[in-house]
């Protein structure tokens, strides 16, 4: 409503200044032509038409604006499409890996074995020796080796200082088939059975998901 009211106003306006009649040739216009009234109505008609062009031209000036004022939007830098896109994109991938973390198994209960005990998760049904093994003491993974087991001579500090590299640990490790060595910064231990963790109390490794 308040788009039409400025309008007319405009449109009054226009009228006032270009389509009032002139006053010095109020008189010829207005005169009627051959005893009929056709000067007055030619002279309304003439406002009408006038009237009516303006409002054409207005619209049509609306129109080219509003054509360009779509064109900027969409010529804008920071409007892209593809952008969204890929964001969206982006965002359902993260959503799927988190959820396929989410879904890791950890062993319950969680054994250690020999070299003869096989890998994987561990079950009451499915005995397997738990190769995800971490400390919550040292915070470190826990290694093992497969038929060899440590030295009498191992200590703290040996472990300590040399963990995680073999090539250092391997000079306290000992071949014995049969036998799995396992390993942390703090702890270490040689299994030659299946062996439910929970039976050593000194032991702080647990299962950190498969």
């Amino acid at each position: 409503m308040k788009m039409a009211e400025d309008l007319d106003e405009l449109l009054d306006e226009v009228e006032s200044k270009f389509c009032s009649p002139d006053p010095l040739r109020l008189d010829m216009v207005e005169r009627p032509r051959g005893g009929g009234g056709g000067g007055v109505l030619s002279n309304d008609r003439n406002r009408a038409e006038a009237k009516e062009n303006l409002r054409s031209t207005e619209a049509f000036k609306k129109e080219d604006d509003l054509d360009s004022l779509i064109n900027e939007i969409f010529e804008e830098p920071n409007f892209d499409k593809k952008h969204f896109k890929l964001k969206s994109k982006s965002s359902g991938n993260t959503s799927v890996r988190a959820s396929i973390r989410g879904l890791g198994k950890s062993c319950s209960p969680v054994y250690l074995g020999g070299s003869a005990v096989p890998c994987g998760i561990g079950t009451n049904t499915s005995q397997r020796a738990c190769d995800r093994l971490r400390c919550v003491a040292c915070d470190f993974w826990v290694v093992s080796y497969d038929d060899h087991r440590w030295d009498r001579s191992c200590d703290y500090l040996f472990f300590r200082n040399n963990m995680p590299e073999f090539h250092k640990l391997k000079t306290k490790l000992v071949k014995k088939k049969g036998t799995r060595a396992y390993a942390c910064q703090c702890s270490w231990r040689t299994i030659e059975d299946l062996t439910d963790l929970q039976t050593d109390h000194q032991l702080r490794w647990v299962c950190g998901k498969h």
